[in-house]
Parts: C-alpha cells; structure tokens; sequence
C-alpha cells in the first residue's frame, strides 16, 4: 500500500500482490488516507493494481469461523459507512476485477472510472450463500440501478466494466493505462469545488443510507 499526494489531490495504490484482499491491512490503509488526505489534500483516490481493483474479503480470516468472519465483515462496515460519508470527493481508479467487498468500495466512492478488458464486477453474495448486512443493502440501493438491482443484488450477476456502468458500479471506462491519468483529472477538477457545499450537499443526499448504517453498527 502506497500513499502519494499529488498538488490537490491524494492517492492510495492499493496492491498487495495478489487479489487486494479487502482485510485488516487494507483497511488499516485506507483508514488512514481518508484521514490524511481530509488533513492535506482536496480528494483522494483509491487506485487499484494491474487487472485488480479487489476480489473481496479476505478469505483467509473468513475462513477461521464465524466469530472472525463477523468481526473482518463488521471492520468492514465501519471502512465502507466512513467513505460514503467522507467529506471530499473520494474516486476509484478500478484497475480490473472488483468482486463481493471489492464491488462495495466502488459503491461507497463518489466517482469511479474502470478499466476496458475482461473483468468482473458485481456483488457475487447470493451465489455464495449469504445475505447482505445493513450496509450491503444501502449500498446497493443508495447506488445500483433500480432498473439492475434485482440482477445485480439478489442474483448474483457480475457485469463487465460497459455493464457496471449501466447497472451503477462506474461511471466510465478507459483503456487499462488511462484509468489513473483520467482518475487523477477528474480528482484535480472536483477538489477545486467548494470544500464546504461538497460536504454538506453529500451528506445531505445521502443522509437516510447513513443513518441505517451508523443505526446498525451501534
């Protein structure tokens, strides 16, 4: 994990070598560039590694039972309610793959560009055997497509990046090696909004999703 401010705009490369498994070490990371760029920049994006943007949940610690499950998924939570509630614009730079968790932290960001190719995005839970926590519902309906929600939450379709941004995962897509140039443009042009209206605007609009979430995790 790597952390760089450019000018206005901070920037969080997510890869830790393999799937950028969404566990404690990614969150710890993300927690704090959110922290820092409220501090020193005007929006931060979070940049994913070649064909991967994250696959999800650490599976190793899932795996260890359900108290670990629990505590990863609900670590989880509080990563997610923080980036849909965070002040400044916050962008993803989805480099490929974006599964299950992976596909949350595109519907938690504000602005999310994707690269071309053979990729995978969408939320796989009912495929898998599980229901949605709280903050996997208001994601999904604060953000997903009424027209895709049926498709994409209860049934498991995973889209390619043309299709996840029908159905409300991005908003664009690039060619692979113009997704973190394009990322940072659109950054720079949105940190030079008014740093108070973004906030209160954001918050505002998204207020009733964030107050089942924060209601949730009490």
């Amino acid at each position: 994990m790597k952390y760089e401010q450019l000018d206005s705009v901070a920037v969080l490369h997510l890869d830790d070598g393999k799937a950028n498994a969404v566990g404690y070490q990614l969150m710890d990371a993300v927690d704090e560039a959110l922290t820092k760029s409220e501090r020193d920049a005007g929006a931060l994006i979070l940049h994913g590694r070649e064909g991967v943007f994250s696959a999800g949940f650490d599976l190793k610690e899932m795996q260890k039972g359900a108290d670990a499950a629990s505590k990863l998924v609900g670590r989880g939570a509080k990563m997610f309610l923080r980036m849909f509630a965070h002040p400044q614009p916050l962008l993803v730079a989805c480099t490929g793959h974006a599964i299950a968790a992976g596909g949350f932290m595109l519907l938690a960001a504000d602005n999310r560009i994707g690269a071309a190719g053979d990729f995978k995005i969408g939320l796989n839970e009912t495929a898998i055997g599980m229901a949605f926590p709280v903050f996997g519902q208001e994601l999904a309906r604060a953000r997903i497509d009424p027209r895709h929600q049926t498709r994409a939450y209860v049934q498991a379709q995973l889209f390619d990046p043309d299709g996840a941004v029908a159905a409300g995962f991005l908003d664009r897509v690039l060619p692979p090696d113009q997704v973190l140039d394009g990322a940072i443009a659109e950054a720079r042009a949105l940190a030079e909004l008014p740093a108070g209206p973004y906030a209160q605007n954001k918050r505002d609009l998204r207020a009733a999703y964030i107050a089942a979430i924060e209601a949730s995790l009490a």
